[in-house]
């Protein structure tokens, strides 16, 4: 019996070592990937979006005004011996002296009584630029505090300009953004990029702090220049310090650091005054860039992607006009991620669709395409009457989360009625198992945006059958003289009767060649038609 067992162990070990079966061992049935292309790019931005929005939840402010049991619109008051220790606060995680004299602490008292809204706006705006400030001020080896600095400078307004010129979000005069390599023609100006302004205002005031080795005397040569600082040094009899140097400075700069450490205080300690952020239209984190090949009118992607001119160019202060022009390196366009991550996919129909109507730029016309004098349109024999069997526009559609909070007494049916959606579905989005819900748990809210853009094979097809017509001869015109018309535009120190006597004009004519142009209105960088 035994010897029967062996030969049957025998057997079977041969049988398990086979050539054909060890293959069907090794061989794994194919598995399927399921995400891929658009799967793959919708997961990816659903979970970068939970992330930046748990992100953005990280400073609880509510929690600190409900604590403190505020009602909505009281300003609260405290003794000077609270004020001087939470400056004192201040001074343990900041290598800036925030001193508490009576000149600090009656700025401190004015903003937080008169100042009010310009601190909430301000907060609220610093949800667009904080993180660029300390992402370059760390990158320098500077105080995260002079991300402050902005906030008295400019109001954190990248286009707003003083009356002595100074430009962008950190108040650069033209010669010294010059000097650190901010650059300006008819189309832009790097004072107002708030990433190449960032990085000028770190560097110069990492060079006056090398030279002056205190930071409030720094301060004051950031607003009253160097000379003037050097001059009151002078004057106070070699004093080395902003309090001992003050009484000799320019009267604005006397008020500049106490006005730093008024919004330090403020912007830090906001909640303990019953100062709220305004809500900002976008945060920080929810833009992204496409840097562009060509040059692009933003009407054209306005007209591509459905993003609001005015939208476009408040995101994108540097230029001046809407055009974006060609450079090298390339200039960039930042925006909403959803409306970059629609460029990125549409960037072949973007310069298709621009030069369909702006024209060709640097690229030749086609020898097949003739132009009009009289009416300055392009004419082609047939491509407007050849029937394109491809839809001029196309619908994509993108699917967002949004976040609501459980309050006490909701239930899963009073969420899903509010959003209009189904139980099923929330539990879907929620990985719930039941409909039992808590307070203050996050559910996450599917909504689907459907966005209307050009289709890029129409603008193929159409590009296709301008290639493909022939030439139609455009008679020409008789005693009509052809006048090419002429731009100019304006610099600094125009003014409308200059422009005019400049070009051999009167005013009146200037005015007729550019009608709903106000002559006393005009400003640096806009075109005037001069012929």
């Amino acid at each position: 019996m035994k010897r029967f067992g062996t030969v049957l162990l025998l057997l079977f070990i041969t049988l398990l070592n086979s050539p054909d079966l060890l293959a069907q061992r090794r061989q794994k049935p194919p598995v399927k990937d399921t995400v891929t292309g658009e799967v793959f790019i919708r997961i990816v931005d659903q979970s970068l979006n939970l992330y930046y929005d748990d992100f953005s939840k990280g400073a609880n402010y509510d929690s600190i005004v409900d604590a403190l049991d505020y009602e909505a619109g009281t300003i609260p008051s405290f003794s000077d011996e609270d004020y001087c220790k939470r400056l004192a606060k201040l001074n343990e995680v900041s290598t800036f002296g925030f001193d508490c004299n009576n000149v600090s602490l009656t700025t401190i008292k004015f903003f937080a009584q008169n100042r009010r809204n310009f601190v909430r706006i301000a907060l609220g705006r610093g949800r667009l630029y904080f993180d660029l400030y300390e992402e370059k001020l760390s990158e320098y080896g500077l105080p995260l505090e002079l991300k402050y600095l902005s906030v008295i400078e400019s109001g954190l307004r990248p286009q707003v300009k003083s009356r002595a010129g100074a430009l962008g979000l950190w108040q650069f005069m033209y010669a010294t953004g010059k000097q650190y390599g901010l650059k300006e023609n008819s189309y832009m100006d790097e004072r107002m990029d708030p990433v190449k302004a960032t990085d000028a205002a770190c560097r110069y005031l990492k060079k006056l702090y090398d030279i002056y080795g205190d930071w409030n005397l720094a301060l004051a040569a950031y607003n009253a220049g160097p000379g003037n600082v050097n001059k009151a040094i002078r004057r106070s009899g070699g004093k080395r310090t902003y309090w001992e140097v003050r009484p000799y400075l320019p009267r604005e700069t006397q008020g500049y650091v106490p006005n730093f450490i008024a919004a330090t205080y403020l912007m830090t300690y906001h909640a303990e005054h019953n100062l709220l952020p305004a809500e900002p239209k976008i945060h920080f984190y929810q833009l992204d860039t496409l840097c562009l090949n060509r040059g692009i009118h933003m009407q054209t992607i306005e007209k591509l992607v459905s993003w609001s001119v005015e939208d476009i160019q408040s995101l994108n202060p540097v230029y001046k006009t809407s055009y974006i022009p060609p450079t090298f390196p390339p200039q960039c366009v930042t925006g909403p991620l959803q409306k970059i991550g629609l460029l990125v996919s549409l960037e072949d129909s973007l310069y298709a669709l621009e030069q369909r109507i702006y024209g060709l730029g640097n690229y030749k016309l086609p020898t097949d395409v003739a132009i009009d004098p009289q009416n300055d349109q392009l004419v082609v024999s047939n491509p407007v009457n050849t029937k394109i069997d491809v839809p001029k526009t196309k619908v994509i559609t993108t699917i967002n989360y949004t976040y609501h909070k459980v309050k006490a007494g909701e239930s899963l049916g009073s969420i899903a009625a509010q959003y209009n959606v189904s139980i099923q579905e929330l539990m879907d989005w929620n990985d719930l198992t039941t409909a039992r819900i808590t307070v203050n748990q996050l559910l996450k809210i599917q909504t689907k945006v459907s966005t209307t853009v050009e289709n890029e094979e129409y603008l193929e097809a159409v590009a296709d059958s301008i290639q493909n017509a022939t030439i139609k001869t455009v008679p020409p015109v008789q005693n009509t003289p052809v006048v090419a018309k002429r731009y100019y535009s304006v610099r600094s120190g125009d003014t409308f009767s200059k422009i005019a006597s400049r070009h051999g004009l009167t005013m009146n004519q200037l005015s007729r060649l550019n009608p709903g142009v106000s002559p006393s209105r005009i400003r640096v960088g806009q075109r005037l038609r001069v012929k």
